[in-house]
């Protein structure tokens, strides 16, 4: 609010609507009241009704009339829409170095673990091998996807609604081009009834919590799976993990778990607001003073969580060993002979049976595919040669995947330089 009205004065003082004494002196105040704020010396009171007009008031105290020409050409409801969009700015910037950070940290994880194999799940079920860095850079897009979000946002957030006074504009003459370059704002808004009552901005910064909250806590619920005993892919540490009060032999992933539950309270803030916003004729109403908890809670929410996941992605341990037992059951590398079978001519479909066949067969002989000699193969079809085994190794199978997009370690390899790359723009 302090930022605005300074901006404000000197753009005041640029047209003579102020006189140059009146501005410094202004200028001065508000400096005097900003750190009296940031000390906590600060007095609010409930009679002044807001943020606003109780700095305004404070000023007035301090140097006399000049106090009162501050809120010449403006009005509170172009006032607030201005001191929310500098907020939600400098919370976007804030975010997004968090999600940077979080991404950093994914891409060192995934660079340690390029030729780890781990079993890749659809519906829950082992379905094909892929690695473990592979799978740390697909939480890696998730976090690219919500850092171009936000700075698209960004765009739309920082537009200036200052000058559209109470809905209609003002008739004193305001250089709003000036204001806005003194708060830094790309453009102007370029309709008053719609700049004080917009709130489009607010829902779609929140939109894109609610997804980096969707995106955190499906990475939450894969790490509480795998440090689980029925997993056993990972160990967390246990700064980040609780026991119980009754089962000693217990370690509860706790910091997953409340952020997993944490972003139910991030959508609910964006159904929040949407309901908010949904019946509002133009221009202003006093409804919009709910948009404030939705959109600070939001904020402290996903900033929390992401510092919290900046920390706890480097300090996972990979059990290696488990995760590669693990896609070794469950005939991973199915696909892989069927492939085979269609490069040698044989018609997907008929493939398919095959492929069907022998996992059949391998499970009444209690082994993996890759186990099964080449007689054995060969009684399902008898363009199955010798080289099929170069495929149903779980080496060789993530290694098949040499594409972009790919599990293949060249490929994971190739991704994370891409990404870096991306974080140094």
């Amino acid at each position: 609010d302090i930022r605005g009205s300074i901006a404000h004065a000197r753009m005041l003082a640029s047209v003579g609507v102020l006189s140059a004494e009146e501005m410094e002196s202004i200028l001065a105040g508000l400096d005097d009241i900003r750190v009296d704020i940031e000390r906590g010396d600060f007095c609010w009171t409930s009679e002044l009704e807001d943020v606003h007009m109780n700095i305004e008031a404070r000023l007035t105290d301090r140097i006399g009339e000049a106090g009162k020409k501050l809120h010449t050409g403006r009005s509170r409801n172009d006032q607030v829409a201005t001191d929310i969009r500098l907020y939600l700015r400098d919370a976007i910037d804030e975010i997004v170095i968090l999600l940077k950070q979080a991404r950093a940290a994914l891409i060192e994880l995934a660079e340690q673990h390029t030729d780890t194999i781990m079993p890749g799940f659809t519906h829950m079920q082992a379905a094909q091998p892929v690695t473990f860095g592979h799978h740390l850079m697909a939480w890696h897009e998730m976090f690219r996807r919500d850092t171009e979000r936000l700075l698209d946002c960004r765009k739309r957030v920082n537009v200036m609604p200052l000058g559209s006074a109470a809905l209609a504009g003002t008739s004193y003459p305001i250089d709003r081009q000036m204001t806005a370059d003194l708060l830094g704002f790309d453009s102007i808004s370029e309709n008053s009834l719609d700049a004080v009552s917009d709130r489009d901005f607010a829902m779609e910064f929140l939109s894109a919590c609610a997804l980096i909250m969707s995106h955190l806590s499906r990475m939450s619920e894969e790490l509480v799976l795998w440090a689980s005993p029925q997993f056993d892919f990972i160990e967390l540490p246990d700064r980040y993990c609780t026991g119980s009060s009754i089962m000693p032999q217990k370690k509860n992933p706790d910091i997953p778990e409340l952020i997993r539950g944490k972003s139910g309270r991030v959508t609910g803030n964006l159904v929040a607001m949407l309901t908010i916003m949904k019946s509002q004729p133009l221009a202003y109403n006093r409804d919009n003073q709910e948009d404030k908890e939705p959109l600070f809670d939001s904020v402290d929410t996903v900033t929390a969580s992401l510092r919290l996941y900046a920390g706890l992605v480097p300090s996972i341990r990979a059990k290696t060993e488990k995760m590669r037992e693990a896609a070794f059951r469950g005939f991973s590398t199915a696909t892989d002979l069927a492939d085979y079978l269609v490069r040698r001519g044989v018609p997907f479909r008929d493939a398919h049976e095959v492929v069907g066949k022998s996992v059949a067969y391998a499970i009444t002989q209690d082994k993996d595919l890759s186990e099964c000699s080449l007689d054995e193969l060969q009684q399902f079809n008898g363009d199955i040669e010798k080289d099929v085994f170069d495929v149903l190794t779980l080496g060789g199978s993530v290694s098949a995947r040499n594409h972009i997009g790919g599990t293949a370690p060249e490929q994971v390899k190739a991704a994370i330089a891409r990404a870096r790359g991306l974080l140094r723009e």
